[in-house]
């Protein structure tokens, strides 16, 4: 059954491409300018000579490890603000107006604002903390008000409120809410940073390679670096759920086969 399941959910996204496809040949077709909109042919040429090159793929470990450093800043700020929110109402009444500038200011003026106050190259690891952190912070905090209050009472009588707490029962506990809200920071992390670098101008990084694309209208390269786009997003969301999978599997305790009877 689960692997049924998985051939239909393997033939609906190949399913899924070949409809891209499909809407890209008639694209081009209405626009009538294989320049400005190349066919899918053209887009998979340039997309197969660009991950053929090793610069590329130094622009791509460019843009990864800004977003792995937006990331790291973002968790780590986020889970400790929306613990310390849950468990002060106070905190997140005098938090939420900061929290809610951060998640309605544009992106080019949060943009705009980071480059006045820090130097250029940490504008896209800047700003993309700045749009992380409030989603992230919000999820620890959903997280913490959400839990047993009878159960919190338990370790607090017994142990009281330290690091070990945090780490050992709150972090656990609320990892639920953390899971998912890392899974969708990624992929718009990755949005944030390239947008970051390509008002910027970040040196051997995507955001500028594409709008060096675009400055000379390389068309088929801006596709091809779509497609390259989308497939960092697949990798940024598809690949913490696995490794969550295999952590939660390699938790459960093996046992035995039983008999029916049993």
């Amino acid at each position: 059954m689960q692997k049924s399941k998985k051939v239909r959910e393997g033939v609906a996204f190949l399913l899924g491409i070949a409809l891209i496809l499909i809407l890209i040949e008639a694209g081009s077709a209405l626009k009538g300018d294989r320049l400005v909109f190349p066919t899918a042919g053209g887009i998979s040429r340039a997309f197969i000579r660009l991950i053929s090159s090793g610069t590329t793929w130094n622009r791509i470990g460019t843009t990864l490890l800004h977003i792995i450093e937006a990331l790291v800043i973002s968790v780590l700020i986020g889970t400790g603000l929306g613990i310390a929110e849950g468990l002060a109402p106070f905190l997140h009444a005098i938090l939420r107006p900061l929290m809610a500038l951060l998640r309605s200011l544009p992106m080019i003026l949060l943009v705009i604002i980071i480059m006045v106050i820090a130097p250029y190259s940490m504008v896209p690891v800047l700003t993309a903390g700045m749009v992380l952190i409030p989603m992230i912070s919000e999820a620890g905090y959903e997280g913490v008000v959400r839990m047993d209050p009878e159960l919190i009472d338990v370790y607090r009588m017994n142990s009281g409120l330290n690091l070990t707490i945090i780490v050992r029962v709150y972090l656990p506990m609320i990892s639920g809410y953390m899971k998912q809200a890392f899974i969708n920071a990624a992929g718009m992390g990755l949005k944030v940073i390239v947008t970051s670098e390509y008002l910027v101008q970040t040196r051997d990084s995507l955001g500028k390679t594409i709008y060096t694309a675009s400055y000379f209208n390389e068309y088929p390269e801006i596709y091809a670096y779509a497609l390259i786009m989308i497939g960092l997003v697949l990798l940024l969301t598809g690949l913490p759920k696995l490794i969550i999978r295999a952590a939660e599997r390699s938790r459960k305790p093996v046992t035995s086969a039983q008999s029916p009877a049993q």
